[in-house]
């Protein structure tokens, strides 16, 4: 291969080795995070986000067209997307395939406009673009590599070489530009993470040998784990059923949304990937007929094999001796990962965040707040307790249809980490509770899903967390530029208090426009406080913190640190009062004990007698407490 060109399969190469490099430096990037939490995820979102994509490049075969790589890349990044550096990074390869996937070869000078192109793509994508972040480590390799092309540079070794270490310099100095980062000793999380992305890519094009396959741990970590034990003792779904669907027209993401879900409901193992001609289809059923029954509706079927699983893992798992006796063999049932449908975003570069009008509230709005969640719950007349868990795994439902309820004007989807918060939100109206929030920030993707099981017009997304207002940004585009029946609005609640707010001040009797400017104004009105522990010592705006303190963060950065948890609670939340605010809510974690949780609310009680005080078990991970003023 000459130093000077790039072909598909080259492309592929490189793409996978740096997502596999990527996927190794995960922890390490995660520890840049600068607040000191156990709940450090960039190097994670970056990766699930980048295997996502890497997935669909491995299934396209040595023989992809550049187009079908590029478009892999792209529309697997977006919907894997997860968290703002991993949607950051989704934009940056939809920008730098929208350039590639126009040529067969590529050279120096098609690179040095696909870098161009990228970071042109990932700063429209961001409402208020910031320096020192990944955008700014790309932005110094955009303009290296634009530099290097018109010096005339064409061996593509020299082009990547130079490009790298000019990203690490920018990188080096992203301490200089955010003084958070100084502070806390580390260099930009996301700015590593696109750095290991290139330097992995680097390897692949330099030909040293790499592991390029992608398992789906590295995909869904944890997932193939529990499937594995499952197949050990009993396989539930007996016919493995492949067949390719010839289009009578493309699929748009709507149809490929509820042709998965349909297969989700008939068995598992679900492989649904499409183009504007085929769609391959992979399930795990009891019953194949009825995924070819409904795959016909789409065109016709080719390639079709259908395998009783059941009767192979016998043969598989025991074989004859030649005294006559059985042995037991290793044995792994031949299975599929389940992939995310394809999807390609149109070429308009929509920024990711609106503005809302505020001024279209109506000064009556207000008057119909309920005062506090407990009311609101009451009013709800909810029986949250048929939202509960099944008490026993075994009782655990297999898939299958929800009875659909009528169709309504507005639906919610919201987003949180725990049994206790999930009971809140559906008490309070809420439709769909993704779970998710801190460690684990819910992908493009899952957040399309959610919201096409709410049979409603309008869908109002409730992030709750300030990493992942992008994701659902980018979810209400690709629902937009797919001309959905369904209109997706992202309310920007960045902690679950501000989540809780905004539902209260819905009130369906109003136009939507009037309620999402409400709701928007609302959580303006909220302060959050959130109780962690430190995972390594360090300093943060002149405060000592050493690893196993208890942390007290609010809105604007760390107010309370020590080794006493109630005392640090008690400090941090006030430091967050003033004399406006008049509810106070408590929302305890899973490690807490009731008693514990009392005991804090009567302290809060009797150091604030004007204002009330609610207790509720949010039974939420990672954080001790949870609490709001407003």
């Amino acid at each position: 291969m000459s130093n000077n060109i790039i072909d598909a399969k080259l492309l592929a190469k490189m793409f996978l080795s740096g997502a596999k490099n990527l996927e190794a430096k995960k922890e390490w990037i995660n520890e840049l995070n600068v607040f000191p939490v156990p709940d450090g995820d960039t190097g994670t979102n970056m990766t699930m986000t980048i295997m996502s994509a890497a997935k669909e490049v491995s299934n396209l075969g040595d023989n992809a067209s550049m187009e079908a790589i590029c478009k892999a890349i792209s529309s697997g990044s977006l919907r894997g997307a997860r968290g703002n550096s991993g949607v950051i990074l989704s934009q940056l390869l939809r920008g730098f395939t929208k350039v590639v996937k126009q040529h067969d070869e590529v050279d120096v000078a098609i690179l040095a406009e696909a870098f161009d192109k990228a970071v042109e793509t990932a700063y429209k994508a961001v409402m208020k673009p910031k320096e020192g972040t990944i955008l700014t480590v790309a932005k110094g390799a955009g303009e290296k590599a634009h530099e290097l092309a018109v010096e005339g540079t064409t061996d593509i070794t020299y082009f990547c070489d130079e490009v790298i270490k000019y990203a690490e310099e920018v990188l080096a100095k992203t301490p200089e530009m955010l003084p958070v980062l100084k502070q806390a000793g580390v260099v930009d999380s996301g700015g590593q993470g696109l750095v290991q992305v290139l330097k992995g890519a680097f390897d692949g094009f330099l030909g040293k040998e790499i592991d390029l396959s992608i398992t789906e741990e590295q995909v869904t970590p944890g997932a193939r784990a529990k499937e594995s034990a499952q197949e050990e003792v009993d396989i539930k779904f007996g016919y493995c059923t492949e067949f390719i669907v010839l289009l009578n027209k493309p699929l748009n993401v709507k149809q490929e949304i509820d042709f998965k879900g349909f297969l989700e409901s008939i068995g598992d193992s679900i492989v649904l990937v499409a183009d504007d001609e085929i769609c391959k289809v992979h399930v795990h059923s009891n019953d194949p007929g009825l995924a070819i029954q409904r795959a016909l509706m789409y065109g016709q079927l080719s390639n079709m094999k259908i395998d009783n699983m059941r009767m192979e893992h016998r043969e598989k798992l025991f074989h004859e001796n030649k005294d006559g006796s059985w042995a037991e063999i290793e044995t792994e049932i031949n299975g599929a990962a389940e992939l995310t449908p394809t999807y390609e975003p149109n070429d308009e570069n929509i920024p990711l965040a609106g503005k809302v009008d505020s001024s279209a509230v109506s000064e009556n709005k207000s008057d119909a707040k309920a005062e506090t969640v407990t009311e609101a719950k009451e009013n709800a007349k909810v029986d949250t307790a048929a939202a509960k868990e099944p008490e026993t795994k075994d009782e655990a439902p297999a898939p299958k249809e929800e009875p659909k309820m009528p169709r309504k004007d507005v639906g919610f989807v919201t987003v949180c980490a725990g049994a206790g918060l999930a009971e809140i939100f559906r008490g309070l109206g809420v439709d769909y509770v993704i779970e998710g929030g801190q460690t684990m920030n819910p992908s493009t993707a899952d957040i399309l899903d959610a919201v096409e099981k709410v049979n409603a017009d309008t869908v109002i997304v409730l992030p709750n967390n300030k990493n992942i207002i992008l994701a659902a940004n980018q979810a209400a585009i690709m629902s937009e530029d797919d001309d959905s029946d369904k209109k997706i609005i992202v309310v920007p609640s960045k902690t679950v208090p501000q989540g809780v707010t905004a539902i209260i001040n819905y009130v369906p009797d109003i136009p939507v426009d009037d309620n999402v400017a409400a709701m928007t104004e609302a959580i303006t009105t909220v302060k959050t406080g959130e109780v962690t522990y430190a995972v390594r010592d360090t300093v943060i705006d002149d405060v000592q913190i050493k690893q196993g303190d208890f942390m007290g963060i609010g809105d604007s950065g760390i107010l309370s640190v020590g080794t006493d948890m109630s005392d640090v609670t008690f400090d941090m939340l006030n430091k967050m009062m003033n004399d406006d605010l008049e509810l106070i809510s408590i929302y305890y974690g899973d490690e807490i004990k009731e008693s514990d949780a009392q005991d804090l609310k009567d302290r809060i009680t009797l150091k604030y007698p004007q204002c009330d005080v609610e207790l509720q078990n949010g039974g939420q991970p990672i954080y001790y407490y949870v609490i709001s003023a407003e």
